[in-house]
């Protein structure tokens, strides 16, 4: 049992060796869209340093800095086997790798140009407590979420607390989350699985056979939900989309009352 101030201990202990399972090329795959989905929201922007809270392996910032989107790069992560490989990659750039206990930042205030937060809020007990840290250190905040929530989600807690999902976004609860706690939305973007994305979780993961059929009928959904979205604009982007990646400065007035 733990206070809200602090991570619960049989979180810490699931994730302390999540990294050393064998499912490197999953997580490099998801990473590489990551990656891009920080650079594509963030052009325009330059940054001096970035923090990646929760970094997971380091694959995001070791992607990021192939790409020289910033000179210099920090992390934390709550899990043991995380931070080993984050060290292990002698990402370029990395001055700064550490544990942390999901919640408080050792960080001056203003310390860092931007804070990554890449699909960690729906894994957190205390969201709002980690946001007003990732505010405090930073001037300005990116943060991506899958959109797992539909209707009748409450029918399938066990498929997405299997994946340690505790929270349920769609881009109008993060975008109403973040405002109330002081953040101004500079951009966004929505996205969708890719096709290269369900096609290794359908032959590697899921160990299916493959098939030509198969390939195109991934293609071909693929293909029309982005049609779809082109033609019936953001309202429509938004609810197909499987991820929400959004940008903040922290210029918005506090609206919290906790």
């Amino acid at each position: 049992m733990s206070d809200q101030n602090t991570l619960s201990t049989n979180v810490k202990t699931a994730y302390d060796g999540y990294y050393e399972k064998n499912d490197e090329g999953w997580r490099l795959l998801g990473a590489k869209y990551k990656a891009q989905h920080i650079i594509d929201v963030c052009k325009g922007y330059t940054f001096n340093s970035v923090l990646e809270v929760g970094a997971g392996d380091g694959s995001i910032l070791k992607l990021l800095s192939e790409q020289n989107f910033a000179p210099k790069y920090s992390a934390v992560e709550i899990s043991e086997s995380g931070v080993a490989r984050i060290r292990s990659l002698n990402i370029k750039g990395l001055e700064l790798v550490q544990e942390f206990d999901g919640y408080h930042l050792p960080f001056k205030d203003g310390e860092f140009d931007l804070v990554v937060l890449s699909h960690v809020l729906e894994h957190v007990e205390h969201e709002r407590l980690l946001l007003r840290e990732l505010k405090r250190v930073a001037k300005m905040c990116l943060i991506e979420v899958p959109i797992d929530y539909k209707d009748g989600v409450d029918g399938r807690i066990k498929h997405y607390l299997a994946y340690g999902h505790i929270n349920m976004y769609t881009p109008t609860s993060l975008r109403y989350l973040l405002l109330t706690e002081g953040f101004k939305v500079v951009n966004d973007l929505t996205s969708m699985i890719e096709p290269e994305v369900t096609r290794f979780n359908t032959y590697i993961n899921q160990k299916k056979n493959k098939s030509l059929i198969t390939d195109l009928k991934i293609s071909a959904e693929y293909g029309a939900k982005k049609l779809l979205g082109s033609l019936l604009g953001k309202a429509m982007q938004e609810k197909r989309a499987s991820a929400y990646t959004i940008l903040c400065s922290k210029e918005g007035e506090n609206l919290n009352i906790f």
